[in-house]
């Protein structure tokens, strides 16, 4: 009996142990993995680039719509270059040129146009100070007075015109250059401004587009399709700053234009996606983000998944286990290249393009899944590779709806590049002053990537809508929105 207790006692101190070496295992290849991320963030390559997923070759058809589509391109380019203001100058042959090489004569008639040699130069940018007279005029009888209209201001008293005020905004949403770099540059061309004054520039503009902003927000909400994500943003607060949220959202219109709208929020609780898509239906594209769960239950919008997010945790778990994750990730390549195939067949969104995804890249999804089965017992639950495949397996339905959809893309990349503006700025001017300010900030960021999207120019927008949107029908306003704004059609000069 003696030997009995002494072997069941040994095995379980072995079985104890052999329990313990498993989580050591687990922590150690989770340490690994955060600490490889963490080196690879700081001093390594970020680029997560697949590899090429065009076939060997491409369908002639294809390539003669991209011959023509390039052709379209450089004709648009050519007008805009005659657009531009040109200057002609002369460059005469100096006296001491004016001997023959031949024959040493010095009598020389014209040759042609003459050689001429493209360039193009900077002139240093100007702003103009308007003096705007107003005539006045008295009646004879010496009681009736009438004066001229004067110039049209985006707010009484103020002193600058609508497009300085545009491209004061511009600068700082889509060229992330601070106020005060602003302010030091147009000192130097001889407007004597601070970074307060274009400070309150920039805040009245937003509050004056403000109708616009939340429009763009209401369109999006409206729509079947909705990417969202999200990134943070500081704000400034006693003794340090604090970190708040911004969040996209991109929907398209018919004829693939392009909506953007951004949020700002004090924190990335549920509450923003909720604000925003509470009580719509359709599909909403995002990561496994617990955030997004209020928005996507039954009777709501439907969660769809991306294949890129997925991608990166294998990506990232290829130091722990190289041959499993580059396995993964070939599968996720597959996909991608069945979509590259519709892209360059022009089937994207067809019924072609349905037919594709439910018969070719479904096959590759449902081996993908019975690898990941086969494959999860093998690695520890805790490390990178683990977390990846329990990540995949969670996510399962809403990374496999697109094969139902050939409207839903099948990552959100779109709505990750839409913050990248954000992260440059974060980076120049670092923080918001305060809640107010961020919101204004997302307001006008909504408004310039939608421009930006519908290769609309953003200064022009704006300035012409700074003046009209404060009598603007508001029933009519979608006319004022980015993407259905037209220029102003200019006068004829005298």
């Amino acid at each position: 009996m003696g030997g009995d207790d002494h072997r069941c006692e040994w095995r379980e101190r072995a079985e104890a142990l052999e329990g313990d070496l498993r989580e050591m295992r687990e922590q150690f290849a989770s340490m690994k993995g955060t600490l490889e991320a963490l080196q690879r963030h700081v001093f390594g390559k970020r680029s997560e680039k697949m590899p090429p997923v065009a076939e060997a070759l491409r369908d002639p058809a294809r390539a003669e719509a991209d011959r023509l589509a390039a052709l379209q391109t450089r004709r648009e380019n050519a007008e805009k270059k005659r657009q531009l203001v040109t200057r002609k100058i002369e460059h005469k042959v100096r006296d001491d040129q004016r001997v023959c090489p031949s024959c040493g004569g010095r009598d020389f008639t014209p040759l042609g146009a003459g050689a001429i040699t493209e360039l193009y130069e900077l002139v240093p940018a100007m702003v103009e100070r308007q003096l705007h007279i107003q005539e006045k005029l008295r009646c004879r009888c010496g009681e009736g007075i009438v004066t001229a209209d004067g110039p049209e201001k985006v707010y009484d008293k103020a002193r600058f015109g609508p497009t300085f005020m545009a491209q004061v905004v511009v600068s700082k949403c889509a060229d992330s250059l601070p106020l005060h770099r602003q302010a030091k540059a147009y000192r130097r061309v001889g407007v004597q401004v601070n970074d307060s004054t274009l400070g309150d520039l920039f805040h009245r503009t937003a509050e004056l587009t403000k109708p616009l902003s939340d429009r763009l927000l209401q369109l999006v909400a409206e729509k079947e399709i909705v990417l969202a994500y999200e990134t943070t943003h500081r704000v400034q607060a006693k003794d340090k700053t604090r970190t708040a949220w911004l969040w996209s959202f991109i929907a398209r219109e018919e004829a693939e234009k392009e909506i953007i709208a951004y949020v700002f929020s004090r924190s990335r609780s549920g509450e923003t996606p909720v604000r925003v898509l509470s009580d719509t239906i359709g599909k909403l594209l995002v990561d496994g983000y617990s955030g997004y769960n209020k928005v996507t239950l039954p009777g709501c919008r439907e969660r769809a998944g991306c294949l890129a997010h997925l991608r990166r945790k294998f990506f990232d778990a290829q130091s722990a286990a190289p041959d499993a994750a580059k396995r993964a990730m070939d599968f996720i390549l597959e996909v991608y290249r069945i979509e590259r195939a519709a892209l360059d067949a022009d089937l994207l969104g067809t019924p072609q393009h349905l037919a594709m995804r439910q018969t070719r890249s479904r096959a590759v999804m449902d081996e993908f899944k019975v690898w990941l089965d086969a494959e999860r017992p093998r690695h520890p639950p805790r490390g990178p590779m683990g977390e990846a495949i329990t990540y995949a397996l969670g996510q399962w339905n809403a990374l496999t709806l697109f094969l139902i959809d050939p409207h839903l893309p099948v990552d959100n990349n779109a709505s990750e590049r839409a913050l990248r503006v954000a992260a440059l700025g974060r980076k120049n001017f670092l923080f918001v002053g305060h809640d107010e300010a961020g919101e204004n900030l997302a307001g006008l960021y909504s408004l310039i990537a939608t421009c930006e999207a519908n290769d609309v120019n953003p200064v022009a927008y704006l300035a012409d809508v700074l003046l009209r949107v404060q009598t603007h029908p508001a029933a009519r306003i979608d006319v004022l929105l980015p993407h259905n704004w037209t220029p102003p059609q200019r006068e004829p000069s005298a």
